[in-house]
This record gives structure tokens, C-alpha cells and sequence, in this order.
């Protein structure tokens, strides 16, 4: 007897995450274990999952919101969105270990030796964030870029954003690059920007050279 399967557009446990181990798909996360839709919601605060995806088994559940599953430095880490935090999971004891919190919604994260670059969302005031532990806490939410390093926790540096831009999604390290341009679709920014090639900007006097940057 054949095997019939029906696709539905239902948000049913919310699968967020994707991670690489060796080239290959290995780790994702979802905010619940649902089979209804938008099920995933009943449980935001603490029924988030990581799942090893060559075995099915759920290697981590309890957690608020996961995002951002990765392999790197022979640990597996993952953001905890839902509370504002990077940590590695203890794929043994199944225990999942914050290193740092941060003042925002942790989506998206990179590293750089011993460094990891994690975004850092605002977090949309609507019923889908609310009752999770980040908004819970009376303090500022925040958008941006946040430094850490991996083996101590310490915050080394960030980039904040107050204006325009109130979430990101992803955070991408890109070796060798200097002065990266960002590539926007407004034509009216576009018509009034003006671009400095690399070899031109090298030659502005160091007093200038953060200012023209």
C-alpha cells in the first residue's frame, strides 16, 4: 500500500535553525514539539528543541526559543533566544550552558578565533514574544552586534543600531574585508552616496581615516 503525504502551511513547531558538522547538515532547532498548528506557541518559554538530524534524536528540550545551532571549536553552541544568551551544549548529559546574556533577542551568530559575533534583536512587542524570559526582564532591549569571547564570556566590543534597523537574522564573518559596503535598494540613498575605493581610502591621514570610514 502505497504512502500518502499531505504538505499543510501551518507553523507547527516552528523549525528556526540549521547547523553544519563536516560539510554536511547536522543540527537544527525548532521552538516546540507540535503536530498542530502553530502548536509551538502554547510552550515558547520552555519547549524549545535542538535535534540531531542523522539520528532524530532531540539532544537538548527546555529551552526558550533556540536559534542559531553551530559547530565550532569542537562544541556545539546555540543561541537561546528566548533569553538572551550563547551557550554549548553538553551533548552527553544533555545540558545546555549559557557563557554570556545580552541585552536583546539572540539570533545569528559567527566566530573568529576565539571571538563570537551574535546578533541581537529588538524583539517585536505582539503576543509571539511575550511570557518568554527576555521581555519578562525590566531592562532595554537592544539591536546590534555583540563581541564574546567563547572561553570566558566577557563582552569585548559591540556595534548597536538606534535607529532603522530593529532586527537581524544573521550574522556572517567575512575574513580579509576592510571596509565592507552595504548594499541597499533605496534609489534616493543610493543617488546621494558616494563610494571610496579601498587604494583611495589607505591614503587618508590617520586623524581622518575613522571619520571617512
Amino acid at each position: 500500500m502505497a504512502a500518502h503525504f499531505v504538505l499543510s502551511l501551518e507553523d507547527r513547531c516552528h523549525l528556526n535553525g540549521l547547523g553544519l558538522r563536516d560539510g554536511k547538515i547536522r543540527y537544527v532547532t525548532a521552538l516546540g514539539q507540535s503536530d498542530e498548528a502553530a502548536g509551538w506557541r502554547k510552550r515558547k518559554k520552555d519547549g524549545g528543541v535542538v535535534m540531531d538530524t542523522t539520528t532524530n534524536e532531540i539532544l537538548l528540550d527546555g529551552l526558550a526559543m533556540p536559534h542559531s545551532p553551530r559547530w565550532y571549536d569542537d562544541k556545539l553552541w546555540v543561541l537561546e533566544s528566548g533569553a538572551g544568551t550563547i551557550g554549548h551544549v553538553d551533548i552527553a548529559n544533555r545540558a545546555y550552558t549559557p557563557i554570556a546574556e545580552v541585552p536583546g533577542f539572540t539570533r545569528g551568530v559567527d566566530f573568529c578565533g576565539p571571538v563570537a559575533f551574535v546578533g541581537l534583536s529588538q524583539v517585536r512587542e505582539s503576543a509571539v514574544f511575550s511570557g518568554i524570559p527576555i521581555t519578562e526582564r525590566k531592562q532595554e532591549r537592544t539591536c546590534g552586534v555583540w563581541a564574546i569571547h567563547i572561553q570566558t564570556g566577557q563582552i569585548l566590543g559591540f556595534v548597536k543600531f538606534e535607529d532603522a534597523v530593529q532586527e537581524i537574522f544573521a550574522v556572517r564573518v567575512v575574513p580579509g574585508i576592510r571596509y565592507p559596503g552595504l548594499v541597499n535598494h533605496d534609489t534616493k540613498l543610493l543617488d546621494g552616496s558616494l563610494i571610496l575605493p579601498d587604494a583611495d581610502l589607505l591614503r587618508v591621514p590617520d586623524a581622518y581615516r575613522n571619520f571617512a570610514s
